[in-house]
């Protein structure tokens, strides 16, 4: 009875062992508050994007513009480094005879204005897309003189106020998204910290006693270091889990809600969800340790 005893007490006073399941639980849980946060901005900047892509500008051409001229225009448009690509590589670029903007304009309106004026005042056009990062107020003036200098080129328009303001909501959101995710990031290096730290207390008598047989720092940390880096791998894995069941579950709740994920960067995501848990793991005991390694005996108590 009595070496049963003695070997309960040799594995509680294991170096480098500590309460690792409250630990790991403790940092999967701010592991997985951090990576739903990182959903929201992946899913927030998606939408933006498919935003900007889906804002038209149009291209008016001369009434008197040959065919000739009318395919030149195209081709010039279609080379342009801001034109938005689909996924099959083609540019984004729409031709609107006037016959067909006359059609869907009577059609909204109810109104025959072409038996009215006895003429089709309206032009063909060319409907085109830009890619977003030139969705900035300066580069769209950029972009509208460039394809105004186009031969065979009447005029350019978009909605420029519903442009500025959509520049300006997204501006806002990115701050506040920013600033909670820093904030977020503080709490939960501070709560990981802390878990660490408070997992290590009981370790702390085993820690002084290794010192005053003569162990040297390095081989008393090394086995704590050892055990951090696993559990917050461990973590990583847990909150990565969690986060791709509850994404899972929000795809078949929500429809389209796929069309905002792109799967390589919530890879990225995840992973970088196991490096933070094993970074953050090894930082917080590094420093748990050397503080105990610091204090006194009476500092102990």
């Amino acid at each position: 009875m009595q070496d049963v005893k003695e070997v309960k007490i040799r594995k509680k006073k294991k170096l480098g062992s500590y309460p690792y399941v409250s630990v790991v639980f403790s940092i999967s849980l701010a592991l997985f508050v951090i990576g739903l946060f990182g959903l929201l901005i992946l899913h927030a900047s998606k939408l933006t994007q498919i935003i900007r892509e889906n804002i038209e500008i149009q291209v008016y051409l001369n009434q008197t513009i040959s065919d000739n001229d009318q395919i030149k225009v195209q081709k010039t448009l279609a080379g342009r480094d801001y034109i938005a690509i689909t996924e099959d590589g083609t540019p984004k670029v729409r031709f609107i005879s006037k016959e067909e903007a006359a059609e869907s304009f009577i059609d909204q309106t109810g109104e025959d204005f072409i038996q009215f004026l006895g003429e089709n005042p309206l032009r063909d056009a060319y409907v085109i897309n830009i890619r977003p990062e030139f969705y900035d107020t300066k580069e769209l003036q950029k972009i509208k003189l460039d394809i105004e200098r186009i031969n065979g080129v009447f005029e350019v328009t978009y909605v420029e106020s519903l442009i500025n303001s959509i520049n300006k909501n997204i501006a806002k959101i990115s701050l506040v998204l920013m600033g909670f995710a820093v904030l977020l990031v503080i709490i939960v290096a501070v709560l990981i910290n802390n878990t660490i730290r408070l997992a290590l207390f009981s370790q702390r008598f085993l820690i002084r006693s290794m010192q005053l047989v003569g162990a040297t720092r390095g081989f008393i940390k090394k086995p704590f270091l050892f055990r951090s880096l696993i559990h917050g791998i461990v973590a990583g894995i847990c909150a990565a889990l969690l986060l791709l069941l509850l994404l899972n579950y929000a795809n078949q709740q929500i429809e389209d809600l796929d069309k905002l994920q792109e799967p390589a960067k919530i890879t990225i995501m995840l992973i970088g969800l196991l490096l933070i848990g094993g970074f953050m793991g090894l930082l917080s005991t590094y420093r748990a340790v050397n503080k105990y390694l610091k204090m006194s005996l009476d500092e102990l108590y």
